[in-house]
């Protein structure tokens, strides 16, 4: 797997998109199919692992959870799991996504601003560590602690999360640190910083602090400064009850992505390395450590792969309509001078499309005209019958399907190659089926067809 890792990735890309029309994973019936390459996983996997311990002092315990939202796919958080990732979830279903891949309670995170009872019951029987977004959140832990028999110790690591305030970045909905973000305690805001020290004091088991500053379009700096400002809260915290009661501090993800290239910028090494210099304090080895990266991991691994079925000109502009749109790259779709995405050409056997680039639309099979995912984007002339290669979809994209027009949600396979054997060399493995026409009916009420009265 070492050297599959080193293999360029442009070539490894280009092996895999051949192989999938070789192996016959693009068909007639199946004319869009999205692709993980499970060496750059591993890749971002050990880059992160490495970057935080090259600035913390051995044995300090870090706990990196990766945020299911991003990739909510069984067999991939299986992956990050024997990667030692383990998992961040902000819902029921996402945990169960994360009890399915065997990620173990103590290597769980539960974080969501609206969490039931049940969901916070749930969490504390099994161990799982839960951030409190609110007072009243950690209202109802205390009913649940208290209610627990006498002698029973509570095994679940719980903290509060907390908002800095301190800006956004360039995506609006995007910026979680912002005056009036909905997430966690507003820190600034009167009387709120000296209200979370009195909930710390009241509650000795109160252990861990959490933000989340970070997110696409947000300034490495920002990112950095939120994490100093829960640090300093929680060196006041720890001398306001005499010793050190916080002893994590949950720094989130939200490491920004490009998308501009193949390079991998920023890295989690400059991250990791930025952190340390702002906040040395948080690096003595006197605090365990929690990372909620999602997107950072994902996004530059995975590959939307769609036929072009028609090509036409309109207004003078050539327009290749593809099966992939607005089902798969709603972000883009919706917001594309926020969330531009890479398209390479293939033919339709599978190989790089070559020829003079020419200004065309790349649209989706979605009926409405804004399903676009390029609008004048210089490529070689596509044809009925080419490819097209979405990138860096891996998060985000694939695995967060928008039901628009009961469009069928494609298969995802993961896929490694073997640089001595480029012809032959890739193998694919299904992570998840493709959707079926009888399960879209199924999941519209296929079974109560008769529910409703005709008169």
């Amino acid at each position: 797997m070492a050297s599959e890792a080193g293999t360029d990735v442009p070539a490894r890309r280009d092996q895999a998109v051949r192989a999938a029309v070789e192996q016959g994973l693009l068909t007639e019936d199946e004319p869009v199919v999205c692709l993980l390459d499970v060496a750059g996983i591993r890749t971002s996997a050990a880059a992160l692992h490495t970057a935080f311990e090259s600035v913390t002092p051995p044995a300090t315990p870090v706990l990196h959870a990766f945020a299911v939202k991003a990739a909510p796919l069984v067999p991939v958080l299986r992956l990050l799991s024997a990667a030692g990732i383990g998992c961040e979830v902000a819902s029921p279903g996402e945990l169960a996504l994360a009890r399915a891949a065997g990620v173990p309670p103590p290597r769980t995170v539960l974080d969501s601003p609206a969490k039931t009872h049940g969901e916070l019951r749930e969490a504390l029987a099994l161990g799982i560590a839960v951030n409190a977004d609110n007072a009243q959140e950690l209202s109802r832990l205390d009913a649940l602690i208290g209610s627990a028999p006498p002698g029973t110790p509570c095994s679940s690591p719980l903290g509060l999360r907390v908002n800095p305030q301190i800006g956004g970045g360039s995506i609006g909905a995007l910026s979680t640190a912002t005056a009036t973000s909905k997430f966690g305690v507003a820190l600034k805001d009167e009387g709120a910083r000296a209200w979370v020290v009195n909930a710390y004091r009241d509650r000795p088991w109160l252990t861990r602090l959490h933000t989340h500053t970070g997110s696409q379009g947000v300034p490495l700096e920002m990112m950095a400064q939120g994490v100093r400002e829960v640090y300093e809260l929680a060196e006041e915290i720890n001398a306001a009850v005499g010793h050190q009661q916080v002893d994590t501090v949950d720094i989130g993800g939200g490491l920004p992505v490009n998308f501009a290239s193949d390079d991998e910028t920023p890295t989690f090494a400059q991250y990791a390395r930025l952190l340390a210099d702002t906040v040395p304090g948080l690096f003595d080895g006197r605090y365990g450590l929690v990372t909620e990266f999602g997107r950072s991991l994902l996004a530059k691994h995975g590959i939307v792969l769609a036929r072009v079925e028609y090509t036409k000109t309109s207004g003078g502009r050539p327009i290749a309509v593809t099966h992939a749109g607005v089902q798969l790259a709603t972000r883009t779709v919706f917001a594309p001078a926020s969330w531009p995405l890479r398209i390479a050409a293939y033919d339709a056997k599978g190989r790089p499309r070559t020829g003079r680039a020419v200004p065309q639309d790349v649209a989706g099979p979605a009926c409405f005209a804004g399903d676009l995912l390029a609008e004048s984007r210089p490529l070689p002339l596509l044809e009925p019958g080419d490819l097209v290669a979405v990138l860096d979809t891996g998060a985000y994209y694939f695995a967060n399907p928008f039901a628009y027009n009961s469009l069928a949600r494609p298969g995802v396979h993961g896929f490694t190659t073997s640089p001595d054997d480029p012809g032959r060399g890739v193998r694919f493995a299904t992570v998840r089926t493709p959707q079926t026409l009888d399960e879209i009916v199924a999941e519209s009420g296929g079974a109560h067809r008769d529910a409703l009265p005709a008169t």
